[in-house]
């Protein structure tokens, strides 16, 4: 695990404090803190609704919070936009991978972030493709071929393919929206293995939702239970488990039970 020194102290790579959301009457945050240094994953957890897409939406510039702060690499920060977080190397993964299936892996790669033959406006494919092959050689994704179009991938190939697009975006904080949902037990390890390579190679700092516990434990070094805008539950992975979690989690439905039979 690395960090930043920052005027001689080690720092966080980010660190959100006492962040707040409200959309109108619901309180989607409420005084909600965290931290992840390079070479660290933090898993976030939680039931749908618990609050935590609000806070990816936040740390990458999508929302604005109520109240709280962001700090990057021991710097305050007031995100004002998706490309300004992006700016200061935060990128997300979202879940519906934002891919062009149409097009090769390597256009994908590079989607809005294009090589042209300067001074021509040409986009240099080539020097595209081989730039492409050496990004995910580098974190270890196999795929076919990088002219291959992106919607003949399977599942996790186009997983990776959407991660390698981040990192390979100069991504010093990393956010995944569920990146292992929908997927069976070969490419959800695949992914999992992928985040472990890209954690230890390339010293980013990710910040992992997701609902399988016992994947989880498995990549994460620290778990952050959300519940009703809350976390409730914040531990070191080796020092929780599946158990444990599920119980937290079953106790809240306990609760909400009895609070809807008193009416």
């Amino acid at each position: 695990m690395s960090a930043v020194e920052h005027d001689g102290r080690v720092v966080d790579a980010l660190r959100v404090e006492h962040i707040a959301k409200r959309y109108g009457p619901v309180r989607a945050l409420g005084d909600v803190s965290l931290s992840v240094r390079r070479g660290e994953v933090v898993g976030l957890l939680g039931d749908n609704g618990a609050g935590k897409s609000t806070l990816v939406k936040i740390i990458s510039g999508f929302l604005k919070p109520d109240a709280g702060r962001i700090v990057i690499d021991g710097e305050q920060v007031a995100l004002q936009s998706v490309v300004h977080a992006q700016s200061l190397g935060i990128n997300t993964v979202y879940q519906d991978l934002a891919l062009i299936d149409s097009l090769p892996v390597y256009r994908n790669l590079f989607l809005n972030r294009e090589l042209r033959r300067r001074p021509l406006p040409w986009l240099d494919d080539r020097r595209m493709a081989r730039e492409a092959e050496r990004r995910l050689d580098e974190i270890g994704v196999s795929i076919p071929s990088v002219h291959t179009p992106t919607g003949q991938l399977s599942g996790g190939q186009r997983q990776a393919i959407a991660v390698a697009r981040a990192v390979g975006a100069e991504s010093r904080i990393l956010l995944l929206d569920e990146p292992l949902a929908a997927m069976g037990a070969k490419e959800g390890a695949m992914i999992l293995d992928l985040i472990r390579r890209i954690r230890d190679r390339r010293e980013v700092a990710i910040v992992m939702i997701a609902h399988n516990y016992a994947q989880v434990l498995e990549i994460c070094d620290e778990v952050k239970l959300l519940q009703n805008g809350s976390i409730t539950l914040d531990r070191r992975a080796h020092e929780t488990s599946v158990a444990e979690l599920n119980e937290v989690v079953v106790e809240e439905y306990r609760r909400a039970r009895e609070a809807i039979s008193r009416g």
